[in-house]
């Protein structure tokens, strides 16, 4: 105790210090308690007054977040809270991406036909997605080991809970079950990585100097194990194989944009915190330390993740399970950026999450909409529905355009990105592995336009009769679903639009 004495006052001046860099943090805690007192005030009444609180607090979120920005001088990074947390340009672009979709899916949440007549009301999402995105945050600055397992924990105690949202729903419930039975698994498996790195080196810090010259000493079997037992809580949040067992099921059975949710917001914040958590095993002495180069690690881990997706989504006719398995290839595709270990494939990652979130929201979205209007779920039900609602079937086929890679889109120039990352690296290394890489992105890139086709291929190609609805529904989600679908034609045509922004 006493040796902690006199380190008290250094320890509270840093804490004081941090807190000019921890703003939207801030704000989003006040936000999450002024939605949960709203909601504990007026009930069930208190949904659409939850939902402009909601979306109005994200946007002054958003602006402080680009203030972050401003205050952080260029590449420069600064340690928060005793070294808890690193904010840097990286982190702070990360954020403003989850930000920005989440504002999008709080407006989305309310368009959901099923979820308005859920008997909670949705005022208690509004809370928990709140209460997650803060989480999500918390995951793009972690650098503590610490703290890294304590904003996973954040990120998936909340998605368990809008997972199994619709109680009444058998789906929605077995659903969160899978998915709190996986995540447990997950949750252990990192913790068990966590405590043998602490064991070995007496510091959870992964930049320390400390933690670099103990795990040098240390066999480079047994860091290996831990470090891959860390690897695999995370590839959970990132649905990458073998940690990926629970997404089609999960996908399926929570609403629709929960689903929306779950397959965009923690997977880019956990790319954030894998950048984090690798970070200093490539740029130390110490990348082979485990008797295995991380870059071979994580391509063999991209090669697979794409080919099982990929291969999987084309036997899929539920749409969400399409798309849950679509997801899985995309983040094969995604790690395939990590692994070049340089700014452009870190420049090129953003980019390819940003337009990646965008068209899937969109996707789900328009998904949403033949829901609401007509019942379905299934690929196979679209059929002859492009000519009774052909703006929304155009605009589902832009999605879809996108989503496959196909030139004038923004998905074909995120594509184009990572390839060009990839194969600079391979030509000042000549790696066997980066080749591999480019050959499998190539393939599965082919390979997606065999299941992305069916939905334009049943909307317009194949003709049934159906019988015309009295009511439209949904009307927003037609709004935003063409803004996106716009949106991303005109960030395919001028991609410098967001990469100056990145």
């Amino acid at each position: 105790m006493k040796d902690l004495l006199p380190n008290i006052t250094t320890q509270l001046n840093d804490v004081l210090a941090s807190l000019g860099y921890f703003v939207p943090e801030i704000y989003l805690t006040a936000l999450f308690i002024i939605i949960l007192v709203t909601d504990l005030l007026f009930g069930r009444r208190s949904a659409r007054m939850c939902r402009l609180i909601a979306t109005a607090g994200m946007l002054i979120v958003i602006i402080q977040v680009i203030n972050q920005q401003i205050k952080l001088p260029d590449n420069e990074a600064s340690g928060l809270f005793n070294g808890m947390l690193l904010l840097h340009h990286t982190g702070i672009v990360f954020k403003l991406i989850t930000d920005v979709l989440a504002l999008i899916l709080l407006m989305f949440f309310a368009w959901d036909e099923n979820l308005k007549k859920h008997k909670k009301g949705l005022s208690d999402l509004y809370t928990i997605v709140i209460g997650s995105v803060l989480g999500l945050h918390l995951m793009a600055m972690a650098v503590n080991l610490l703290s890294v397992y304590l904003a996973i924990e954040m990120v998936s105690i909340a998605s368990y809970l809008l997972t199994a949202y619709r109680t009444e729903n058998a789906k929605s419930t077995e659903a969160g079950l899978k998915y709190v039975l996986f995540g447990a698994a997950a949750s252990a498996v990192m913790l068990y990585g966590i405590s043998l790195i602490y064991a070995f080196t007496g510091t959870l810090d992964i930049f320390s100097q400390e933690m670099k010259d103990n795990l040098l000493q240390v066999n480079h079997f047994s860091v290996s194990f831990a470090v891959v037992l860390i690897l695999l809580g995370i590839g959970f949040k990132l649905s990458a194989v073998p940690a990926h067992f629970y997404v089609p099921d999960v996908y399926e059975g929570a609403a629709t944009p929960i689903t929306a949710y779950l397959s965009t917001l923690p997977k880019i914040a956990g790319f954030a915190l894998l950048i984090n958590f690798i970070t200093p095993f490539i740029a130390g002495a110490y990348v082979n330390l485990a008797g295995v180069n991380l870059r071979i690690l994580l391509s063999a881990v991209a090669i697979i993740t794409l080919l099982a997706g990929n291969f999987a989504a084309l036997w899929q006719n539920n749409v969400k399970r399409m798309l849950a398995y679509s997801g899985i290839g995309h983040t094969g595709f995604a790690l395939m950026a990590v692994v070049t270990f340089s700014s452009q494939g870190l420049s090129s990652l953003t980019y390819y999450l940003l337009v990646y979130g965008l068209a899937n929201i969109a996707a789900l979205m328009l998904v949403n909409y033949f829901e609401n209007n007509e019942g379905i779920t299934n690929i196979s039900d679209y059929k002859g529905l492009g000519f009774k609602y052909p703006l929304v079937s155009v605009c589902f086929v832009v999605v879809m355009i996108s989503l496959t890679g196909i030139p004038v889109s923004a998905g074909f120039t995120g594509k184009v990105f990572v390839f060009s990352a990839v194969y600079v690296i391979y030509q000042q290394t000549h790696d066997v592995w980066l080749m591999a890489l480019l050959i499998t992105g190539a393939v599965t890139t082919v390979v997606s336009l065999f299941y992305y086709i069916k939905v334009p291929l049943n909307l317009f190609l194949r003709r049934k009769e159906f019988a015309s609805n009295e009511h439209s529904y949904s009307v927003s989600i037609v709004i935003f679903s063409c803004a996106i679908a716009l949106l991303l034609i005109i960030f395919g045509i001028f991609p410098d639009l967001l990469t100056k922004a990145l």
